[in-house]
């Protein structure tokens, strides 16, 4: 039996005064993809930058990620770095349906074709006016350090 994927935000706040609101989203396809993508959240604590954690699936949950990126920027999020593996489609469907800057992190799996070929590819393959900046491979630290420096710019 597989397990549903959470659809609740998980705002990381232990790190941040009470008042500052999250200014990126850390978004996976799975819950198996946490342990990764951690790493972005990590990098994000140790700077300073508050930031919320949420699975939610480009093909399992379509109606979740498209409403989440729609109200991205008026809930004050100003990066999205979206992590998935395979046809790593969840970068691309959140980009889709915001204007703010969105990250892609291709992941990994026991099932990945080229230990994550796939899922770079589809990700840094987007059409004319879809951007999704990509880093490498589980690179989830590298996505959170390019966040930090969009936010500075």
């Amino acid at each position: 039996m597989t397990q549903e994927p959470r659809t609740q935000t998980e705002v990381e706040s232990k790190e941040f005064d009470a008042g500052d609101a999250p200014v990126v989203g850390i978004v996976m396809g799975s819950e198996s993809d946490r342990p990764v993508m951690e790493k972005a959240a990590k990098e994000l604590a140790e700077r300073g930058i508050p930031y919320e954690m949420q699975v939610m699936s480009a093909h399992r949950s379509p109606d979740l990620v498209a409403e989440y990126a729609k109200t991205a920027k008026d809930r004050g999020l100003r990066v999205i770095i979206a992590g998935a593996g395979l046809a790593a489609a969840l970068p691309g469907a959140i980009a889709a349906h915001t204007d703010i800057p969105v990250v892609g992190v291709p992941l990994t799996s026991t099932t990945s074709v080229g230990g994550g070929l796939d899922a770079l590819l589809a990700i840094a393959q987007m059409p004319p006016g879809v951007p999704v900046a990509c880093v490498g491979v589980n690179g989830a630290r590298n996505a959170a350090v390019l966040a930090a420096r969009i936010l500075a710019a």
